[in-house]
């Protein structure tokens, strides 16, 4: 029964083969699978190492983005001599270097409604280990169709979520949450922040449970919510109910893949003059120049420990949460500039601003790192 393991691959895997649970059909089942993980980043770091670490035969990877500085925190895949390195590389390279036995398929590309089946088509299992709200459903609704399990996985702050989508008898991820939230209402990882060892915990989880869906083992996340709060170091986990009525695995109204920024709310203010009450902006460029010659208030919006890393002179800090109360002493007759760090939060400020009555405010665009590209490098990016 070893013939399809090399003499490499017996010792290699030697620790699995012991296991009562793997033994060599059980390593030979990991040897043929073929796994789809979306993303190289927090989650889809741990994902890839371990799943190539047990011997996954075949990985796809897609991800487009480059790695950063601010990446190496808490994504392990890559390290400093990755840094300005598209992601696609440098795991290709970490890859080959835990697990030569591995065939890894690369999509140095984003996932899009048009070529989201025809990728996913051609795995077994689909990990999602996305941060955004769009390519989460994208990905959902594309499993659904297919018929392919999507081990699900979600981290912010300290907290994070694991779950098993799409399975025969199971919820897709639709029946948890119908509906995306507002645009806006929940920061990404990078205006949120994450602790850097929450996406191993997680990613580690999904690769569990990816390797046990494989040798058909133990008792799935499937139908069940897995919620983990670092801080308290707890665990819980909840029932999720398959919902008749979901678009997608219920009622099957969901033929084909949707317009998911549309469907999400994303990018409704990117599309410049065409969409009505668009986003008054500034750049940083001209506001240096305003600030020179002074009569402007510059409100930042951001946390304090996000201004104790770096801040444009002249600033007000003003926390969101803590904006609405603040409202009733701002001068209506003053240029008001509000900044973040990216120029989201602060424009949901400016709406707030403009619903007030205020029509003498802007938003800074790009926030504080744009700032520190165009006017101020010694300001430090995060």
């Amino acid at each position: 029964m070893s013939s399809d393991l090399s003499r490499d691959e017996l010792s290699r895997y030697a620790r699995h083969l012991i296991l009562p649970n793997v033994g060599i059909e059980g390593q030979q089942r990991l040897k043929a699978a073929r796994v789809l993980l979306i993303g190289a980043g927090g989650l889809g770091s741990p994902l890839a190492l371990y799943l190539a670490a047990a011997g996954v035969g075949h990985l796809g990877l897609v991800d487009f983005d480059t790695v950063d500085i601010s990446n190496l925190q808490r994504q392990i895949l890559h390290g400093t001599k990755d840094i300005g390195r598209s992601k696609i590389a440098s795991a290709r390279e970490r890859i080959a270097d835990i697990n030569p036995f591995v065939e890894l398929t690369t999509y140095e590309t984003a996932l899009t409604s048009e070529n989201a089946l025809g990728i996913i088509e051609k795995y077994d299992i689909v990990v999602d280990g996305t941060d955004n709200f769009p390519t989460r459903y994208l990905v959902n609704d594309a499993c659904v169709l297919l018929g392919k399990p999507n081990v699900y996985g979600s981290i912010f702050r300290f907290e994070g979520q694991a779950s098993v989508f799409s399975t025969r008898d199971g919820p897709c991820y639709r029946c948890l949450y119908p509906e995306p939230p507002p645009p806006g209402t929940v920061p990404s990882c990078a205006e949120g922040g994450v602790f850097g060892v929450l996406p191993g915990l997680v990613g580690t989880i999904q690769a569990t449970e990816t390797i046990k869906l494989i040798l058909g083992i133990g008792e799935s996340l499937a139908g069940r919510l897995l919620l983990i709060d670092a801080m308290t170091a707890k665990f819980r986990t909840m029932n999720v109910r398959k919902n008749p009525a979901c678009p997608a695995c219920g009622t099957r109204e969901i033929k084909k893949l949707l317009d998911y920024e549309a469907f999400c709310g994303v990018k409704t203010e990117d599309r410049g003059p065409m969409i009505e009450n668009a986003m008054p902006e500034i750049t940083p460029i001209e506001l240096a120049a305003l600030l020179k010659g002074g009569g402007i208030d510059l409100i930042d919006v951001r946390e304090p420990n996000e201004w104790d890393i770096g801040h444009i002179p002249g600033a007000r800090l003003i926390p969101m949460g803590k904006f609405p109360a603040v409202i009733p002493s701002l001068d209506p007759t003053r240029d008001i500039v509000v900044q973040c760090r990216s120029g989201m939060r602060s424009g949901k400020v400016v709406r707030q601003l403009q619903a007030a009555g205020f029509t003498r405010v802007r938003n800074l665009a790009g926030g504080i790192l744009r700032w520190s590209d165009d006017v101020d490098p010694t300001v430090p990016k995060y």
